[in-house]
């Protein structure tokens, strides 16, 4: 019988590596990661989300995390959450639909890790508005987290440094 995967959860604000990262542990655990779909949503459609359409954008990473948990082997790696989707809700909209807001709380992962925006920022189109919106974004994202009482590893460094964090965090938990 196939066990479950244990689900990473990877967050950071924008330009942080987090794609980058996730694809990297895929690699080095020999598994499948699922992509933010974010960044599918506002290529396909060329434009950023509204309001209304944060929690379409939350249940489709989720359904997309269940499709993916299927071909995963031991870890499942998820670049982003519904927890980020709520603090980009509050940051650009002043509020959080209570769907999303809820399901943001009770949508929990085995480990969560968060990338430091200390690498350089990079503009990416219509996804990306600047270094001093990251560090925003990050100094909330660490709030939320210790207000939800989640733990995490925080990672900074190159890639590889990074994925050796992460490889080292996992292997003093137990994921057996």
């Amino acid at each position: 019988m196939h066990s479950a995967p244990l689900r990473i959860a990877l967050l950071g604000a924008e330009s942080t590596g987090k794609s980058t990262l996730a694809a990297a542990l895929a690699a080095h655990y020999q598994t499948v990661w699922v992509p933010e779909y974010l960044r599918e949503f506002v290529e396909t459609r060329q434009r950023t989300p509204q309001a209304h359409e944060q929690i379409l954008i939350a249940h489709t990473q989720i359904a997309r995390e269940n499709i993916a948990a299927a071909q995963a082997h031991r870890f499942l790696f998820c670049d982003t959450t519904p927890l980020m989707t709520a603090l980009y809700s509050q940051y650009y909209f002043g509020e959080v639909e209570p769907a999303l807001s809820q399901l943001a709380l009770t949508h929990r992962y085995d480990f969560t890790i968060v990338a430091e925006p200390s690498n350089p920022w990079v503009a990416d189109g219509l996804q990306r508005e600047s270094d001093s919106v990251r560090q925003e974004i990050h100094r909330l994202l660490l709030q939320a987290l210790d207000a939800a009482a989640i733990p995490y590893l925080l990672v900074s460094g190159d890639t590889g440094q990074r994925v050796q964090q992460v490889s080292a965090y996992l292997s003093t938990q137990d994921t057996e």
